[in-house]
Parts: C-alpha cells; sequence; structure tokens
C-alpha cells in the first residue's frame, strides 16, 4: 500500500545562472512536500514539466513519498515494506526451522519499526513489537483461519501497513544507516552481542538478495566490508575459559540437583550426560532408551574394569515454542546438527553415567522406544524453561557468591564445553573428539584450543633441545 495523492501543483521553470551557462530547475509540490529536479537543457527541463503536467490533468495520483506519479513510478516506490517482509516470511516459512523461522520474525520486527514514516506513539511499543512477531511474520498464525487475528492486533497492523516506507527507502543511505543500528542495538538500548549481529545481518542479507533477484531493488544495499558501517562485527568463535568449571564444582552441582525431592534423578542424570558424553541439551532431551547401550551392573572388561556403555544419538529436538512448529509441538524434531538427515554418531558412555541411567530406568519403569529423561508430565519431554531454572538454583546453592556472579557454568550448554575441554586436556586426540562430539576438527580447535592446558612444562621440554645457539658457558 502507498500514500498518494491528488494535491499537486507544477511551478514554472527556474533558471539560473552558473559560472558555465545556465540550468534549468523543475519544481513542484506533492501535498505538503515541495520536490525539485535540475537540468542542464531547458528542452530537458520543459520535457519533465509537460509529463508531470500530463500526469496532472490525466488525474494521476503522486507518490507522496517520491513525488512521482504513480505511473511513474520504480517497482520499489510501488512496493511497501511491510507488504513485501511478509510476503518473505511466506516465501521462507515451509522450509525453514523452528528457530530460523523465529530469528527472522524478530528481524523482520525490527527493521519495519525502524522503516515506519512516523513513530507509533498512540500504541505500546511492547504491543507493536508482539503484533508484528508473534502475527504478521509468524504464517502459522496469520494465515489461520481457526485462530483469526484478534481485533486490537488487527488494528496495530493496519497502522503499521499504512506508515510502512516503500522499498525505494532502501536507496537513502539514512534510512539504511538506521536500520544498521536498529539491527545492532537491544530493547534497552545497549548494543547486541556481535553474535546476534551477525545472525540478523545474514537474514537481511538473504531478504535483500530476494529482492534484488525478484527486481524490486537493482542491488543489496547493505554495506560491505570493515569500515565505518560495513560488515558485522567479529564474533569470538573461541570460548570464555571462565566460563568451565573444575571437577569438584561438577560433582558439587550434580549431587544437590539428584537430592530434589521432585524428578532429581532424572535432571541429575540429564546434566551428568551432558557433562560426561558432550551431547548438546537438544540432542540429550531426544534420547529413548534404546539409543543407549547399557553393559549389565557390574560387568568388567578384559582389563578387569567396569564396561562403558554407548549413546547412538541420531536426532535433536531443540524447543522454540509452539507456535513456530508445524505440529504445535514445543520440540521440533530434527536431524543431527552439521549432518544429513538420518546420520548418526556414537559417543560413549562412563560406567558412573551408566549407574545413573540404570538408576532412572529402573526407577521409572521405562521401555525401550520410552524417553531416557522423561518430563514431569508423563509421556512428555524435559522442558527446557525448567532444566534451564534448576540449573540456576544449583549454581546459586552450590557456588560461592562470587562464583555465581561469575561467568562459571552460566549456561546449561556450558556442560558441553566442560566435557569437550576435559576430552582435549585428557590427550584424547581432536579428530576423536570432533567424532565424539558432532564437530569437525577445524571447529574444534577454534572453539577450544585456549582452553586445552596442563602440559605445557611437558612441551616446553620437548623444544629445549632445539637449540641455534652454544649454550652459555
Amino acid at each position: 500500500m502507498i500514500d498518494s495523492t491528488f494535491d499537486v501543483r507544477v511551478y514554472n521553470i527556474e533558471r539560473r545562472e552558473r559560472a558555465n551557462g545556465y540550468t534549468y530547475k523543475v519544481v513542484w509540490k506533492v501535498g505538503t512536500k515541495k520536490h525539485s529536479k535540475t537540468y542542464g537543457t531547458k528542452a530537458l527541463a520543459d520535457a519533465r514539466r509537460s509529463e508531470l503536467l500530463t500526469a496532472v490533468k490525466r488525474g494521476d495520483p503522486f507518490n507522496l513519498d517520491t513525488g512521482l506519479p504513480i505511473s511513474h513510478a520504480s517497482k520499489a516506490a510501488e512496493t511497501n515494506w511491510y507488504d513485501f517482509a511478509v510476503g518473505f516470511v511466506d516465501q521462507v516459512w515451509p522450509h525453514a526451522s523452528g528457530n530460523n523461522r523465529k530469528t527472522v520474525a524478530k528481524v523482520m520486527t525490527t527493521v519495519t519499526i525502524a522503516l515506519l514514516r512516523t513513530p507509533a506513539k498512540q500504541f505500546d511499543a511492547v504491543r507493536v513489537r508482539t503484533a508484528l512477531r508473534e502475527w504478521a511474520f509468524n504464517a502459522k498464525r496469520r494465515n489461520n483461519p481457526r485462530e483469526p487475528i484478534p481485533d486490537d492486533v488487527r488494528v496495530v497492523l493496519d497502522w503499521v501497513q499504512r506508515n510502512t516506507l516503500p522499498m525505494s527507502a532502501w536507496e537513502k543511505t539514512e534510512k539504511v544507516d538506521a536500520v544498521i543500528t536498529a539491527l545492532g542495538t537491544r530493547l534497552d538500548g545497549t548494543a547486541a552481542a556481535a553474535s546476534s549481529v551477525s545472525r540478523n545481518r545474514r537474514v537481511m542479507n538473504l531478504v535483500m538478495e530476494d529482492a534484488v533477484r525478484r527486481g524490486i531493488l537493482r542491488t543489496n544495499p547493505l554495506p560491505k566490508g570493515k569500515g565505518k558501517g560495513g560488515g558485522a562485527p567479529k564474533a569470538a568463535q573461541a570460548i570464555d575459559k571462565r566460563v568451565l568449571l573444575n571437577q569438584q564444582q561438577v560433582t558439587a552441582l550434580l549431587d544437590w540437583i539428584g537430592n530434589r525431592p521432585r524428578h532429581g534423578a532424572v535432571y541429575q542424570a540429564f546434566f551428568a550426560t551432558l557433562c560426561y558424553a558432550g551431547l548438546r541439551p537438544e540432542e540429550a532431551v531426544a534420547l529413548r532408551v534404546a539409543d543407549a547401550y547399557l553393559p549389565p551392573p557390574g560387568a568388567l572388561d578384559e582389563d578387569g574394569e567396569l564396561m562403558w556403555g554407548e549413546f547412538v544419538v541420531h536426532q535433536a529436538q531443540p524447543e522454540v515454542g509452539s507456535q513456530w512448529t508445524d505440529t504445535g509441538d514445543p520440540h521440533e524434531q530434527r536431524y543431527l546438527k552439521g549432518r544429513a538427515d538420518g546420520d548418526t554418531r556414537t559417543v560413549p558412555i562412563h560406567p558412573d553415567l551408566v549407574s545413573l541411567l540404570r538408576a532412572v530406568i529402573k526407577r521409572h519403569k521405562l521401555r525401550p522406544a520410552d524417553l531416557l529423561f522423561p518430563g514431569e508430565r508423563k509421556g512428555g519431554m524435559l522442558a527446557g524453561s525448567v532444566f534451564r531454572r534448576l540449573w540456576r538454583k544449583a549454581r546459586k546453592a552450590v557456588l560461592a557468591p562470587h562464583e555465581y556472579e561469575s561467568p562459571a557454568g552460566r549456561r546449561v550448554y556450558d556442560c558441553r564445553h566442560i566435557c569437550l575441554t576435559a576430552w582435549l586436556n585428557g590427550g584424547i586426540p581432536p579428530a576423536q573428539v570432533a567424532a565424539w562430539a558432532g564437530n569437525s576438527v577445524p571447529v574444534l580447535l577454534a572453539i577450544y584450543a585456549r582452553c586445552i592446558g596442563g602440559r605445557q612444562a611437558d612441551y616446553l621440554k620437548r623444544i629445549f633441545a632445539i637449540r641455534y645457539v652454544p649454550a652459555a658457558a
């Protein structure tokens, strides 16, 4: 929807003297805004003025933003950003994962608010963002005939559609800069994390390339390179060594969790799986009993040691929210990260973890097809909000105040970092760790290289023998 008017006035041509001759300026007024265009010859200026007068006499509406007749407007000027953004969401929705759908909705919401002609002062800011993110850019809800868009949401979206700039706004440097600033800023006005900015930029580059492919824009207007306004800030790939908990801290946390009266044994085994086997949380919650080979209690290997078990990991079920999945379930079934559908990987199960898992299976009378970590609701999966809250409580109860305020183990995902770092520091070859973890070797080393330690003295002894000058007397 493009705002237009029939209130147009075309003025006489203005001749202006310059050092090298004359220039001719065509001036016209659309609504309350004046527009102008300067030409080097009077013939060109006359031709332009005649085109404008012809459009006025023909009764063509003029675009309030560009000042040009609608019939003369470019495809960018004819296309409303909000309409294009909604169409893009509908285009990518069927093939996108739940997390990608949610990310696209967040980015589109931010950009749409940045491209409003005037701020939505008559609506609460949270109300506007919710209407855009949860309805306009959620194809499932917006197109669901069983759940019509509420009237109060419809009022907001209709106003946004009327007050959103056309795609020609992307041809203006100040508007592009405003969008880039919005993508790099959190709601509280502080700078967003570099990883978030990079993710937002990746989404917008896909959007702009689609606009170019459709002939709406001539080029991708997002700046490239490392200069001011260029590419996204570089995100640190290596983990912060401070997030790692030591062995005593992990043991104390698992003990505290295991002593919880409700479902404590299940959550203890779940967190132990992340710490002992390095699984991602979305992989662990998807495990079935049949996916774990557990040796009989007390079984010994040929060296007289307790036998290890083995996980066969073949799927992940990240929790993205029921409104973003096709099934309406909070979790979305996906194949393993970075692998083809149907691919698997095996991970060894420490004998201590074998004991915990056997106790859970026995206590809850789990069958092979049942979830290895059943949720508190019968047949349900562990809820991310619940186990994250439990982990926060455990940290607060177990860690010293200064440790609790530090990054140490702040995220559940840090349990995986603790495990993989321990494997690498234990001398396991990176290729083997990468195979167990489901990473490539380059990615593994890039993430954990700073956390590998404990062998420096041995390495220094090895290189001490490499001498290029005689030893000092």
